[in-house]
């Protein structure tokens, strides 16, 4: 295939120019035809999957007994209290902001030597290109749907019409009520066909193709709806289809093609596209989407989430609480048996404002008589509070996870020992959930590998000491496919560039911040960093493991590194004290002359003088540069300088 040819990318992006279409069509209405049907059929097999997001999106929004009285016809006055505790609800937002305090970081690996500086390049790039997509907030969004309904979706795409024209990366979150796939398969990329539908006004549509206008108003499916509070008109809406289907070439090859069509009208197909029908969407031939599951379904790629976990100790404790709420009305309300022969003026009576009721004839207990409610035993209170701890078992959201401690428990470390091994639930799911982020970042790449033809300049952090942050250039260039030499056949010979993806969490909470100053502290204090107890800092080391490790690496070899080049100075300086003092006979350690000239020491050492100032050279060699060598400098000038007493002591010898 030719790489050098016009390449047409399109994306379910509305906002684009209409690209031009062979004049013979491999996508008609035969076609067409055939891809509603399935959509029809991968529709009714995810009817089930619909109607319970649609309940649990209900039950997130403490509307749960709605859908509890669904298809009941009691009126609410008949249904007693229908409290609605937020067990349920405080168990999805602790786990949720577990997520978002250890959101990743992608670190780019070549695989080869030669891929490093594209790899480098790419580490630097990623975080950024995610920034400008605004990807916090769709993590943040997908993790709430994935908590909810055990499931999220990102997709990938590449949209023509970002950066004014030049085109670019776009990730967003897709919405599970408008993707359907191939009933009965566990793995979306093993799906036959990808629909995804979204409702769009049309005007709008046929603004962007006016060369089908009258024509946009077939809705080929209905779309499974979410409850909302408000009034929702889909009247002047029609239902646009994105197409993802695959196709295997002769050569073994597998195609990506992708299908826009509302009702009956193509509005665009790659196999209708001369550029593409040889080549597909995206080079990559996987389906630009990625699911997310929290905790997986047999016989489905999607999970189920918390709100299905839960719902029942939720409904249990609500009704619970609702008996003894009801309980507790009708014994802090008063009511009376009262006979029909006890002639009582019944406004006066429930008239608490006056003081005089009007009676005819005799008042005895006989008739008239409270009606007295018999208090429930505390043992129900008991229940509720098991059912209340049963959730938070389920949920594994125990009080520590919400700051709270167990009784006695005070210190901040217990606290903080007790909250990480809490965590082992919410770590497995942000483990899962690093997967996925794996995934998009792969396809991420193999976007730019395709796509980025031009280079393009992007701001990234700095790495030098007071330089906020820097710039580096990306094209596809380094990722391009390279000659590595001629095969048996005589045939040219490719390496594709393949990077692997390492990722960190990025730990945002403050304690965790506190955690990292206390630890700095307290290897401070057992000197890992004094440079003459470096090698035992580096065994120690070795045999641990916590965020930063590496930099406090780097801080005691540097600092061990100082200590040896400062022994090695003290050593060449007491070797040259010990010459010049031969030739002058000053004592240049002492500051006066010697008795008798010293012999220069075997090996440069001078008897245990250089270990008694090897600090002291560590403490000179923190001075401003020269200033050591300055001051022995000094001291060799006046020992050459020849004596005013005696002008011959002290001269150098010719």
């Amino acid at each position: 295939m030719d790489q050098n040819r016009p390449i047409l990318s399109i994306t379910p992006d509305l906002e684009r120019s209409t690209p031009i279409m062979a004049e013979d069509p491999v996508i008609g209405e035969k076609e067409l035809s055939r891809a509603i049907e399935t959509l029809e059929e991968y529709k009714q097999g995810k009817a089930n999957l619909e109607s319970r997001i649609v309940s649990e999106e209900l039950w997130w929004q403490l509307r749960h007994w709605e859908d509890v009285q669904r298809g009941h016809d009691r009126a609410p006055i008949d249904r007693g209290p229908e409290p609605t505790s937020a067990w349920l609800f405080n168990a999805i937002i602790n786990k949720h902001a577990d997520a978002m305090d250890n959101m990743p970081q992608p670190a780019v690996l070549p695989r080869e030597r030669s891929d490093e500086s594209s790899a480098k390049t790419l580490s630097e790039v990623l975080p950024t290109l995610l920034e400008y997509n605004g990807f916090e907030r769709t993590y943040s969004d997908a993790w709430w749907y994935k908590l909810k309904h055990g499931v999220s979706a990102y997709g990938v795409f590449w949209s023509q019409d970002k950066e004014n024209g030049l085109g670019d990366v776009e990730v967003r979150e897709v919405d599970i009520l408008k993707m359907f796939w191939e009933p009965g398969i566990t793995d979306l990329r093993k799906s036959r066909n990808l629909f995804i539908v979204d409702l769009v006004d049309k005007d709008i549509l046929e603004q962007q193709y006016p060369q089908h206008k009258g024509k946009l108003d077939g809705s080929t499916i209905n779309v499974k709806e979410y409850i909302y509070d408000d009034a929702v008109d889909n009247s002047r809406k029609s239902l646009v289809v994105d197409w993802y289907y695959k196709r295997r070439t002769e050569d073994g090859r597998t195609l990506l093609h992708y299908c826009k069509f509302v009702g009956e009208t193509v509005l665009y197909a790659t196999e209708n596209d001369p550029y593409l029908r040889d080549r597909g969407i995206y080079d990559h031939g996987e389906y630009p989407v990625v699911l997310d599951v929290l905790w997986p379904e047999a016989g489905t790629p999607i999970g189920y989430g918390y709100v299905a976990v839960c719902k029942d100790p939720q409904l249990y404790i609500d009704k619970l609480g609702g008996n003894i709420l009801e309980n507790s009305i009708m014994a802090t309300k008063r009511r009376y048996f009262a006979s029909n022969t006890a002639a009582i003026n019944e406004e006066e009576f429930k008239d608490w404002t006056r003081p005089i009721v009007h009676v005819e004839g005799e008042i005895s207990d006989a008739r008239l008589r409270e009606i007295t409610t018999d208090t429930l035993s505390p043992i129900y209170v008991q229940v509720m509070q098991q059912k209340i701890e049963e959730m938070k078992d389920t949920a594994a959201n125990r009080d520590v996870n919400s700051g709270g401690g167990s009784s006695g428990v005070t210190a901040a470390a217990a606290i903080a020992a007790l909250q990480e091994a809490g965590n082992k639930a919410s770590r497995d799911m942000i483990s899962a959930s690093y997967r996925c982020y794996t995934d998009v970042c792969r396809l991420i790449i193999e976007l730019i590998r395709q796509f980025y033809t031009e280079e393009r300049s992007f701001r990234i952090t700095g790495t030098t000491p007071g330089q906020p942050y820097d710039f580096v250039q990306l094209s596809n260039a380094g990722l391009q496919d390279q000659p590595i030499g001629m095969g048996a056949g005589g045939e040219q010979l490719f390496r594709k560039p393949i990077f692997d993806l390492k990722l960190k969490a990025q730990r945002k909470n403050p304690f965790s911040r506190m955690e990292q100053n206390e630890l700095a502290k307290e290897l401070y204090g057992l000197g890992f960093f004094n440079p003459e107890r470096a090698q035992e800092a580096m065994g120690a080391l070795d045999l641990m493991e916590f965020e930063g490790i590496e930099k406090v690496r780097e801080q005691v070899q540097q600092g061990q590194t100082l200590l040896n080049i400062c022994q090695q100075m003290s050593q060449q300086m007491d070797t040259m004290a010990a010459m010049l003092q031969q030739l002058t006979g000053v004592n240049m350690t002492g500051g006066g002359p010697a008795a008798a000239p010293a012999a220069v020491p075997d090996g440069g050492t001078g008897g245990g003088s250089t270990a008694g100032r090897t600090m002291d050279a560590i403490q000179q060699s923190r001075m401003p540069q020269g200033n050591y060598a300055t001051e022995y400098a000094n001291r060799l000038a006046n020992a050459a300088k020849p004596s005013t007493e005696n002008p011959g002591k002290g001269a150098m010898p010719k």
